[in-house]
């Protein structure tokens, strides 16, 4: 990824640090399916509470911490200068070599945290290897664009590992042996399996969103790639939430874990959440027109069940008007990229997409979240209406139910 602002390193090393030609893989066909719960309607129903957010104020600046000078010179050119609580809290005790298990919520920076000590470490020991491992190709893409950022300049080499392009550019990337592997669970399972990648050089571990990546299955993937990692490594964890499940994993790859919580109130006491009752299917979608053309929508987030049927309300949506596309498993890496892009930048307006695939959408200024269909988990609508009403806003989340 760094190879187009990094100093280059060799001829072999042509495509440096998230090279886009490096991307394969992506997350799991075959991973087990959750089974759906008995969804009572009545709890998506609730009044928007916003809390009053007592502002946190930062013990340190970016200069105060002890990163390599090329980092503290990127941060300068990008006007960082004041850490978020997360990345205040978490940098020293990273850079000390300390594990870390940081409970924040999406979007507080928990990037910036491990990815500004996980780079000093690999431009300051010459040798060193970092396994970064996040739920969905759109995270990954998001950790390796940050990363370019932070370290533009250096010749790290990276490699990442996820879905939407053929899988020989990737294998010569690992050939190539990347300082930095990006990736999925399954994808980077799928090549320990082929030979093509080990981990028993590997110094430090990365997991990022790891209640996600257990929502979507990826426990076994996660606790054999964990398995494969030498007993002596640094071991970062990030998470919005710490459950048992999620506890018991991390203490058995960590060695006495400093646990920093920088989570503030859930987004959810921002959101309005209400339920539209509809008949018969024919009227369903006239309904969603209704809700779409409410004066307070100004980026809505559409939640279909299948493939099919995003891809087919997208086009609807298009032809009554709004601007509108469409994320979903049969899109090509690019083509999803392509729509985050227009519907971050707001020329896109209304996304509908399926739970996995906006598994990794982190898009400031969503002012609605709709469940077209509702959703198969009380966990998954969580995760649906927390990308509204955010950064103190009132968010709206709006449910479709029969009779």
């Amino acid at each position: 990824m760094y190879r187009n602002s990094y100093t280059s390193r060799s001829p072999r090393r042509s495509s440096s640090f998230g090279s886009r030609s490096n991307y394969h893989g992506g997350t799991r066909n075959n991973k087990p399916r959750r089974q759906a719960q008995k969804i009572d309607p009545r709890r998506f129903v609730k009044a928007a509470k916003p809390k009053v957010q007592t502002e946190y104020v930062p013990q340190h600046n970016f200069g105060d911490f002890a990163l390599a000078e090329l980092l503290q010179q990127n941060l300068l050119k990008r006007k960082y200068t004041t850490p978020t609580q997360i990345q205040d809290q978490a940098i020293n005790v990273a850079l000390a070599g300390e594990d870390v298990i940081g409970i924040a919520n999406t979007g507080t920076g928990k990037t910036g945290a491990f990815l500004l000590p996980v780079l000093h470490k690999l431009l300051t020991q010459k040798g060193q290897k970092v396994l970064i491992v996040a739920p969905t190709r759109e995270l990954a893409l998001q950790i390796e664009q940050e990363a370019r950022l932070f370290a533009g300049g250096s010749d790290l080499y990276s490699v990442l590992l996820i879905g939407g392009v053929p899988i020989g550019p990737q294998l010569r990337g690992l050939r190539n042996k990347p300082e930095v592997i990006i990736g999925t669970p399954g994808r980077i399972k799928d090549h320990m399996e082929r030979g093509t990648l080990r981990l028993d050089t590997v110094g430090t571990v990365v997991l990022d969103e790891v209640d996600r990546m257990l929502d979507m299955g990826f426990i076994n993937d996660i606790r054999t790639i964990l398995g494969q990692l030498p007993e002596q490594k640094q071991s970062l964890f990030f998470s919005a939430t710490l459950s048992p499940t999620i506890d018991n994993l991390i203490r058995t790859f960590t060695h006495n874990p400093v646990t920093i919580m920088a989570k503030t109130a859930e987004t959810s006491d921002n959101v309005e959440q209400s339920v539209v009752h509809y008949f018969e299917n024919s009227e369903k979608l006239d309904k969603l027109h209704d809700v779409l053309i409410d004066g307070r929508v100004e980026k809505a987030l559409v939640f279909g069940e299948t493939k099919r049927t995003v891809e087919r309300l997208s086009k609807e949506l298009a032809t009554r008007g709004f601007k509108a596309d469409a994320m979903h498993g049969n899109k090509t890496q690019a083509q999803r990229q392509r729509a985050l892009k227009k519907f971050r930048d707001g020329e896109v307006t209304i996304l509908v997409a399926t739970d996995v695939a906006a598994r990794g959408i982190d898009v400031d200024g969503i002012t609605h979240v709709v469940n077209f269909d509702v959703p198969q988990t009380y966990d998954d609508y969580t995760h649906r209406i927390g990308r509204a009403g955010r950064a103190g806003n009132v968010g709206y989340a709006v449910t479709f139910v029969t009779h």
